[in-house]
């Protein structure tokens, strides 16, 4: 996963606007109880992941209720037990309390925790903007793309078997970091290599990390160079195009494309790298439905991200590929956001050690990623919320609804997968579910896989 770090002016755990010098340890929960509270004497029995996940729900409940302070007797345990530089349990809670404390700071329903925030203490992430080579490298350390990266194009490479020409629309977080292996392998074609043309949406990775210190025009000359190089002619193309209409201007200029060239044997890859949970969905509400940019208007069942599905479907593609992360942070529930995300993303903080020596760079910008996702996640609401994860049932429900048909990933591919995997830690481990390839972390699931065609 691409990773960022924070560097806040002073470490929150020595932050002082959430001490209170008149309240003891002891003294914290008999001024004010509440339930789940763990009964200590002190602060050593609270560093547990299950009981910091109860406070941090118990101060993001007060936060919500305006309970500003019971909110500060939460926090300041926080503080105490979470430093931003210990264990992976202590790291990943100090960063939900971080984001805990930018959401009091931007509602200001829990008005004196927002002007602590605001006067005290820095909240700002320091995000690496990563040059080319640093992110092929960077992506490189950890299966968490390698993965979506290796079944995806093993599946490209089964479906488009036999085509002189290949479109793939790349709808990817990772700035085509996919794209070159995928041409490495298309150029051994026992054929010979087919005409490529590769399609991205200008627009919409210019507010997720990772970020990139070069214009999609410059990227797109160096992946032309390299297909070259390879003997593989590339022609590369930019459409402004952005996840929040659910790239309406992408799929209509695809739409012209395919009145264009339906009958001229061009295969059509869809590609999408963990991008479309950025488009909204059912718990996302429309502030003008009329602004609808598809044919059809959304109902209560019909979300913009079916829409995009659906209008995909139009465009008849030889083969999707869906790969993104398996958990749900849809729900409109701050509560319900918190646990899901908790449960979730303790897998990254528990995986850099595996890959990244302590106080090193690239560490801090992978745990930046990580807060930023957190603060995302937790603090905003709206348009500004753009972290929400389905999980893959829901995704399989959505591809089957848009009358398309899971097709089985390979022996060849799971074995690619494997072999990739063999390169990194032990914890790492693979599943088939149904048609699907599951990444997995301890047996937890990570990321997952899949592939379509229509039905």
């Amino acid at each position: 996963m691409m990773q960022f770090t924070e560097t806040p002016s002073q470490p929150l755990h020595q932050i002082t606007p959430f001490s209170i010098p008149t309240m003891n340890k002891n003294q914290i929960h008999r001024a004010r109880p509440w339930p789940g509270f763990p009964t200590s004497k002190g602060l050593g029995s609270f560093g547990d992941a299950n009981c910091m996940e109860q406070l941090l729900v118990h101060c993001a409940n007060a936060i919500e209720s305006n309970d500003a302070t019971l909110a500060q007797q939460i926090l300041w345990v926080l503080n105490n037990i979470a430093p931003p530089d210990g264990d992976s349990n202590q790291r990943l809670t100090c960063a939900f309390l971080r984001a805990l404390i930018v959401r009091a700071a931007k509602s200001g329903t829990c008005k004196m925790l927002a002007a602590m925030a605001n006067t005290r203490c820095n909240l700002s992430i320091d995000i690496h903007t990563f040059s080319i080579i640093e992110l092929a490298s960077f992506v490189d350390l950890t299966p968490w793309h390698r993965f979506g990266f290796t079944a995806a194009n093993a599946a490209i490479l089964e479906a488009v078997e036999g085509y002189s020409v290949i479109h793939i629309v790349d709808l990817s977080l990772t700035h085509c970091m996919q794209i070159p292996t995928l041409i490495d392998a298309i150029a051994n074609r026992l054929e010979g290599p087919p005409l490529v043309k590769l399609t991205v949406a200008g627009a919409a990775t210019e507010d997720v990390p990772p970020m990139l210190d070069l214009t999609y025009e410059e990227l797109g000359s160096k992946l032309v160079n390299f297909a070259r190089s390879r003997n593989v002619m590339l022609e590369f193309r930019v459409v402004p195009s952005s996840y929040t209409d659910g790239f309406s201007s992408l799929i209509e200029q695809l739409r012209v494309q395919h009145l264009v060239y339906a009958e001229s044997g061009e295969a059509l890859v869809i590609n999408c790298h963990m991008m479309l949970h950025h488009i909204p969905e059912e718990t996302f509400s429309f502030p003008n439905t009329n602004s609808n940019p598809y044919s059809f208007e959304p109902t209560s069942t019909q979300s913009l991200r079916t829409m995009f599905l659906k209008a995909v479907r139009g465009l008849d593609p030889t083969v999707v590929v869906l790969v993104d992360e398996d958990a749900d942070l849809t729900s409109n529930n701050l509560v319900c956001r918190l646990r899901s995300a908790f449960n979730y993303l303790w897998i990254p903080y528990d995986t850099v050690d595996t890959f990244l020596p302590q106080g090193s760079k690239q560490r801090q910008w992978y745990e930046a990623d990580i807060c930023w996702k957190i603060e995302n996640v937790i603090a905003h609401e709206g348009v500004q919320r753009l972290e929400r994860l389905e999980p893959k049932s829901r995704w399989v429900q959505r591809m089957r609804n848009s009358n398309f048909r899971g097709i089985s990933f390979g022996e060849e591919a799971f074995s690619e997968v494997k072999t990739m995997l063999d390169e990194h830690a032990a914890g790492w481990g693979l599943k088939k579910e149904d048609d699907d390839l599951v990444l997995t972390w301890k047996g937890h699931n990570v990321v997952f896989a899949t592939a379509w065609v229509p039905a």
